[in-house]
């Protein structure tokens, strides 16, 4: 665990816990509507081309929302953005619940669910991160993130438990219960505004338009953008969306489904932590490009899988380990080439193209599914496109991160 935090604030490890714990609560809401689709295809008769499209909106609206979220942590911080984030997450989740009809549902799964999602981010999460310290920010950001994929394994099993023994609005109805237990400690132990915010206001800081044109400058910039695009559509596009639906069409049951998605989250949780910690401690262009390169290549075990559970299993360890293990090192990469500053405005539009990625993969999956009654397009285009991301963030100049510039003046 990192040391505490090196600036004035809530302490480093109560951000990150919190963080952990927003992104767990929120992402094992996103996963439910993956886990509950064969129920609510069975019981609503809709298609899973519709279905798809619905996760697809949701993720169209998260990515209007993500560089507002981000510019808002960089001038208020990230308490007012996630606990107001957690709120209509949980208001989503309720609405989902008590919905009727297809009208209702996208209203409140690709409105208000994706509305409350694209506040409580995995870019604020990570901003709020770097806001509150100088050191070893790749691993706080990584155990931070980590709760992406550790909810996924902490909670979506008990909400497998309840869409067996229960109706799937139950399945949502706990995961708002959940958001709001979390409201009051996010709003006691978040941070604030941050002091260096206040000071470029008084200093007469940069406007959003001249801010906006730095960002657009930087040849980094378009590569983590376009990389972190096609990470969307591989992982919470297609991966997220289409991993439980697959297993169930090779035949594996709703239980043995869920158990791989289990391995594949907690490999993913070491995988972050992991790649966090090398990321303050290697070339961070040639560590990301090589997690793009074994996502690419990991798709080949689920064009070959057949009815074999247990190459189903190995894919979910080696893509599992490789999945949300971007983001520190996207982060960190942000932060020391393009700026503290404006770091929540730059994860922000980078999370942006994430989820117009991971939008194109979801219904893309949905939709090629319906077509030709298989995933094999959809995963040949995941590979494809993993390792050319790859390729692209190779080009990325090495920059020390922050950490190591600090150790170095010492």
């Amino acid at each position: 665990m990192p040391s505490p935090a090196t600036k004035s604030g809530p302490s480093l490890r109560l951000v990150i816990i919190l963080g952990f714990l927003v992104l767990a609560v929120g992402f094992s809401g996103r996963a439910t509507l993956s886990l509950v689709m064969p129920d609510l295809e069975a019981e609503m008769g809709w298609t899973r081309t519709f279905l798809s499209s619905i996760a697809a909106a949701s993720l169209v609206m998260m990515a209007a929302l993500a560089p507002f979220a981000g510019r808002f942590v960089d001038r208020h911080g990230a308490r007012l953005v996630l606990v107001t984030g957690v709120t209509v997450l949980g208001l989503g989740c309720f609405a989902v619940a008590l919905s009727q009809g297809a009208v209702l549902f996208i209203l409140a799964f690709a409105g208000i669910f994706a509305l409350g999602q694209g506040l409580a981010a995995m870019s604020v999460v990570s901003t709020s991160i770097a806001q509150a310290t100088d050191e070893r920010v790749g691993l706080a950001t990584g155990i931070a993130t980590s709760g992406a994929t550790a909810g996924q394994f902490l909670i979506l099993p008990i909400i497998a438990a309840i869409a067996v023994y229960a109706d799937w609005r139950w399945c949502f109805a706990a995961t708002g219960l959940l958001c709001f237990l979390l409201v009051p400690f996010l709003w006691r132990h978040m941070p604030g505004k941050p002091a260096d915010a206040t000071d470029a206001s008084a200093a007469g800081e940069k406007t959003l338009r001249r801010d906006f044109i730095h960002i657009l400058k930087s040849p980094t910039f378009h590569l983590l953008f376009w990389s972190f695009f096609i990470c969307g559509y591989t992982t919470s596009g297609v991966i997220e969306t289409h991993f439980l639906p697959f297993a169930s069409f090779c035949g594996f049951g709703p239980v043995p489904s869920a158990a791989a998605f289990g391995v594949l989250s907690v490999a993913n949780l070491g995988g972050m932590i992991l790649v966090g910690w090398l990321t303050d401690r290697m070339n961070r262009p040639l560590l990301l490009g090589m997690i793009y390169l074994i996502r690419g290549l990991s798709f080949i075990l689920l064009l070959n899988i057949g009815a074999d559970y247990s190459t189903l299993v190995l894919f979910a360890v080696i893509f599992g380990t490789v999945d949300f293990s971007t983001v520190p090192v996207t982060a960190s990469l942000v932060k020391s080439h393009l700026g503290l500053h404006v770091m929540g405005l730059s994860m922000g539009l980078i999370s942006a193209g994430h989820a117009i990625g991971a939008a194109i993969g979801a219904f893309l999956g949905g939709y090629l599914f319906d077509l030709y009654s298989a995933y094999y397009w959809v995963w040949l285009s995941s590979m494809a496109l993993a390792v050319l991301a790859g390729l692209m963030v190779f080009l990325i100049r090495q920059k020390p991160p922050a950490s190591m510039m600090v150790a170095a003046a010492e």
